[in-house]
């Protein structure tokens, strides 16, 4: 499983609100599991930061294998998978996973310059690469951010989030049923 799927905790989390009562709660049951799974890839490494990608295999579960999978690069999908059921859940587990996630950036990641991805999450002595992703900024620190704001921040019956995590105003056309509408004209 790559870091990149992570994403798709918050995805089922999100298109559970609003769906039938009967597949809601096996959407969002879904997207715990998701997020459980990829939380224990970060749990189950030296520097507690997931790697790029993992595999189940045997008793090595959620751990990466190959070499050329043992990097973290500052990606936020699984931020964004525990912010996402934060908002609708409201488990403190994940505010727990992120900010041990936080921690953990802080520690190892951080350099003079700013912050860098790491070559082997399981090494107890990082090396770094020497490259701050675009996305740690936009992405990574917004979802960790929003993951210990209040919900009046940005509430997602108002907003949306695009794959680069802009928030973009939901507009509902005049004809929807929905309470709150802001209506286009």
């Amino acid at each position: 499983m790559g870091h990149l799927t992570c994403f798709a905790g918050g995805m089922l989390a999100l298109g559970a609100d609003g769906s039938p009562g009967d597949k809601a709660g096996h959407y969002l049951q879904l997207g715990a599991e998701i997020a459980h799974t990829c939380h224990e890839s970060y749990d189950r490494t030296v520097l507690k930061l997931g790697p790029e990608a993992f595999k189940f295999d045997g008793g090595a579960e959620a751990v990466a294998v190959r070499q050329n999978e043992k990097y973290y690069i500052l990606r936020p999908e699984v931020i964004e998978t525990y912010w996402y059921m934060w908002r609708f859940t409201h488990d403190p587990k994940y505010r727990n996973w992120g900010w041990e996630a936080a921690q953990a950036i802080d520690k190892y990641c951080r350099v003079s310059g700013g912050f860098s991805g790491l070559k082997d999450v399981y090494s107890s002595s990082p090396t770094y690469d020497d490259v701050q992703q675009s996305f740690f900024l936009a992405e990574t620190l917004k979802y960790l951010y929003l993951l210990f704001s209040s919900d009046d921040l940005l509430p997602l019956d108002n907003w949306v989030f695009n794959t680069e995590a802009h928030p973009l105003p939901v507009i509902r056309l005049a004809n929807s049923t929905l309470p709150g509408n802001q209506v286009v004209r």
